[in-house]
């Protein structure tokens, strides 16, 4: 049997995820979502060099996968065109290695791609890739022991996610639990592009009291008045997908993400 990974100081992903957001140049960070391989592997990684030039202070790196029960119908098309394409784990992972040199890499994943590789093994994988956390939508909490004990173990942040309509009984666990941030979900549902910017201060606040990392809000967030607007709720970063991944699928994508991540980041400059 091989040796586990050689331990990262227990909090290296997650002191590196919380520097880049309480380090964000006097306002909330930006963290743009890209489908890993989408629309290839090679412009996946351009795009994310793009997203980085034009602002932003992480990145979330998403894992194409066949069941992709959190994500709107832009990401899960962008998921299936990379999987046609021949993306694989160990690819995307490639492009983290190119990433994570230039900013924080948070990988979102699903549970099955964790269990068929058990659970040390896929942390050593993150963790040789550069990456500072990951996301498992599918693993609550409460059913993600050996995950945030082996994640823990080799200095990846673990970052769950709550909901609006997550109890309060609930909420100061997830919070406890929360390494690097909070991924704080601004409605009820999948992600995708919507109109207005109602309620963000609401499910910020809660969140907010619940943890002691920073909290990001996403899902919605397609524009910098909508960036802004989570900003001034209090919000300590902002996440945007569908629509930076919706560019992606356009032409001339590495151009059109970053003129558009160019646009957010103004949007949250104070």
């Amino acid at each position: 049997m091989a040796d586990r990974t050689e331990a990262r100081p227990a909090n290296a992903g997650a002191q590196r995820i919380e520097d880049a957001i309480r380090g964000a140049r006097g306002r909330a960070a930006l963290m743009p979502y890209l489908m890993g391989g989408f629309p290839t592997i090679a412009t996946s990684a351009e795009i994310g060099k793009a997203c980085a030039d034009g602002g932003a202070d992480l990145i979330e790196l998403g894992i194409p996968y066949s069941d992709p029960l959190a994500d709107g119908p832009v990401i899960q098309a962008a998921g299936t065109v990379a999987l046609a394409a021949g993306a694989t784990f160990d690819a995307i992972l490639g492009v983290c290695k190119e990433l994570s040199e230039r900013l924080p890499v948070v990988i979102m994943t699903y549970a099955n791609i964790m269990q068929a590789r058990g659970v040390d093994a896929f942390c050593a994988r993150l963790v040789e890739s550069g990456a500072s956390g990951v996301i498992v939508p599918d693993l609550p909490p409460e059913e993600a022991g050996a995950l945030l004990e082996e994640a823990d173990r080799v200095g990846l942040a673990v970052v769950p996610l709550i909901a609006p309509t997550t109890p309060d009984d609930r909420l100061g666990l997830v919070g406890g639990r929360a390494r690097g941030f909070l991924y704080t979900v601004s409605v009820n549902g999948i992600t995708g592009e919507r109109q207005g910017a109602a309620g963000y201060a609401t499910v910020i606040e809660r969140a907010q009291r619940a943890t002691d990392v920073p909290v990001a809000l996403g899902f919605g967030i397609s524009t910098g008045e909508q960036a802004r607007a989570a900003a001034d709720a209090g919000a300590d970063g902002v996440i945007v997908g569908s629509m930076l991944v919706r560019l992606a699928g356009g032409p001339d994508p590495v151009n059109a993400v970053r003129a558009a991540v160019e646009e957010l980041a103004a949007g949250l400059d104070r």
